[in-house]
């Protein structure tokens, strides 16, 4: 038997490990995770939830994941990214109301750029700057509004669009969970009808599985045109104790994993993974994003005037949440460039 070449034997070898790793890449859902036990957690707990025929095989149509959106689908700082919308429109609306600049309030602290003004002015203050942007409109003019300003917006710091500071590995990470037949659902504090303006295309989650603050709505007809108009009255702040009312009311089932990374979620996550009962032991995880990464995005948690990271992040050994270190376990935060 003639003996084939040394070249051509390590030449083969190396087309083969070449091909075994291409071949991982392709099958890997989670690409921009560390191989870590972060990682290693996820998957475990989706093959777990999967595999039919064993105690933790959870049905399909039982697969129900949550995710928090504002510093944990994208970032949020130095303000939410809704409240930089608000203080846009504020500006674009300013020539209506020539008040706004020679009163005292929260409207003068949006026009001269005063974000801490206007967290000053509290809740009233912040209700009347959402009710002047958001209320009277139809939501067909809302969500036309909020598709212009995601196209044509940038960071104030990072100079790039809203939607480029979407978290890659979170993409990767619902897309896996729905590779396994999970349903994702956004449950944010963020306004429903500014979040599903944009859900479907940024992140493939559908209006119907967007759950957020929501104001009161009425239906007219304008023009002889069937239209729902928004009001000012806000029917549900989904932040903290609000979460699981939002996911009873939207989804009526309790989920089996949920993430967030602020205390604004610790409810959610509570109402995720906590067993009902001793009977209970379907399997559940509740993750937390953990801001660490000063270069990359922010570094914040405990000192933070939004997004702060406490009391969840105290809880979550006991409650076995698995807390996701954003500097360590992702390999990239953001998606490449466009």
């Amino acid at each position: 038997m003639q003996r084939l070449p040394a070249r051509f034997l390590i030449t083969l070898m190396l087309l083969f490990a070449s091909a075994l790793a291409a071949a991982q890449t392709a099958t890997d859902g989670l690409p921009s995770w560390n191989n870590g036990a972060a990682k290693a957690a996820i998957v475990a707990f989706v093959q777990r939830v999967t595999t039919p025929g064993t105690p933790d095989f959870v049905p399909a149509p039982e697969r129900i994941a949550t995710f928090d959106n504002d510093g944990t689908l994208w970032s949020e700082q130095p303000l939410y990214f809704q409240g930089m919308f608000m203080l846009d429109r504020v500006r674009a609306l300013a020539p209506e109301h020539p008040e706004w600049r020679t009163q005292p309030g929260p409207f003068r602290a949006a026009l001269n750029g005063d974000v801490k003004g206007v967290m000053a002015s509290g809740m009233p203050g912040i209700e009347a700057i959402i009710a002047a942007t958001h209320a009277g409109m139809s939501a067909d003019d809302f969500e036309a509004t909020v598709h212009a300003w995601v196209a044509t917006a940038r960071h104030p710091t990072k100079n790039v669009p809203y939607t480029q500071l979407v978290f890659q590995p979170m993409l990767e990470l619902m897309n896996y969970l729905r590779a396994n037949d999970f349903k994702t659902y956004i449950v944010s504090g963020g306004g429903a009808d500014f979040m599903r303006a944009f859900a479907l295309d940024v992140y493939g989650i559908p209006p119907e599985q967007v759950i957020g603050s929501t104001l009161d709505a009425k239906y007219e007809l304008r023009s002889g045109v069937p239209t729902i108009v928004k009001t000012p009255k806000i029917v549900l702040i989904d932040d903290e104790a609000g979460k699981p009312v939002g996911i009873y009311r939207h989804i009526g089932r309790r989920p089996i994993f949920a993430a967030g990374n602020s205390d604004g979620d610790k409810q959610m996550l509570e109402y995720t993974t906590v067993p009902r009962s001793a009977q209970d032991t379907r399997p559940r995880l509740g993750m937390l994003v953990r801001h660490t990464d000063g270069e990359r995005e922010w570094a914040y948690d405990r000192k933070s005037h939004i997004g702060t990271l406490n009391q969840a992040l105290d809880d979550a050994k006991g409650r076995g949440w698995l807390v996701v270190d954003m500097k360590n376990d992702w390999l990239s935060v953001f998606p490449p460039a466009k």
